[in-house]
């Protein structure tokens, strides 16, 4: 590997256009993202991505000989890589405490119709959720549980935030997922024979009662409204988690991961 260019100055230009990438605007003028964390990155790589550009910071690595290798493997892509003085790293880092790697790469820009599922696929449906965190947190959940896809429906925020980035922890890279509007993804579930499964309080058939065990698309909303009327009625069955406490509702990362696996544990008794 070449050696990298070093830059000491936060006020460096190339510093300054890594801030710009936490606005979506500039993230799909660029079609542009980042990746920061060893582990995050890593499991980037895993999933066969190749960054543009990595910028470390040996200061504030961790173990430095695993660190190092990590910076050989990306070089080794053809990746340009740059130094950071730490002034500059923690200029360009978005998470507190940055543990000095932050990769530039290509966004996920996918939609239903680029998918290909296998016959009898599991897949999340996820309309409107606005929470980067929640995204990311279903993301980790679809990628442990084996979800074919996941599909934000309406999506007020994209795949390539980089707090959904690291909230999945890379794993937005690995778990196939696509964007599209809702009458969209209906349709697309329906010329596929996917059952669409809406989660909702209104109704009286809890989760466990269900068969999943075919193609099935478990949907979620958002905390505040839930699903549309354009879902509920779309879905093939309604079905809710039960609650006995105070609280009206659950996360919408918690809901979708109390289904999923009702899912999987049905079709693991097959």
């Amino acid at each position: 590997m070449p050696e990298p260019t070093v830059i000491t100055s936060p006020a460096n230009p190339r510093v300054k256009a890594l801030g710009t990438l936490r606005r979506r605007r500039v993230r799909e003028e660029r079609r542009r993202t980042l990746v920061e964390g060893y582990e995050e990155l890593g499991l980037a790589l895993d999933a066969g991505v190749v960054p543009e550009e990595l910028y470390y910071c040996p200061e504030l690595m961790g173990e430095q000989a695993r660190a190092a290798g990590l910076v050989e493997r990306v070089g080794a892509l053809g990746t340009e890589v740059v130094q950071l003085s730490r002034a500059a790293f923690e200029k360009a880092a978005y998470r507190e405490g940055p543990d000095g790697f932050l990769a530039v790469v290509a966004t996920v820009d996918r939609r239903c119709a680029d998918l290909d599922v296998p016959e009898g696929a599991l897949l999340l449906v996820c309309q409107g959720v606005e929470k980067p965190g929640n995204l990311g947190a279903m993301l980790r959940t679809a990628d442990a549980a084996g979800v074919d896809a996941v599909i934000a429906a309406d999506p007020v925020t994209d795949w390539g935030n980089p707090n959904t980035v690291r909230a999945s922890k890379g794993t937005v890279f690995s778990v196939p997922v696509a964007s599209d509007d809702t009458a969209t993804v209906v349709a697309w579930l329906e010329e596929r024979g996917i059952e669409l499964v809406a989660t909702t309080p209104d109704t009286d058939t809890e989760h466990t009662d269900l068969d999943y065990t075919g193609g099935v698309a478990i949907a979620v909303g958002t905390e505040k409204t839930g699903l549309t009327d354009e879902v509920l009625d779309g879905a093939g069955h309604r079905v809710r988690i039960p609650m006995v406490g105070r609280a009206n509702s659950l996360n919408v990362a918690t809901s979708a991961a109390i289904v999923v696996y009702e899912a999987v544990r049905q079709r693991r008794a097959r």
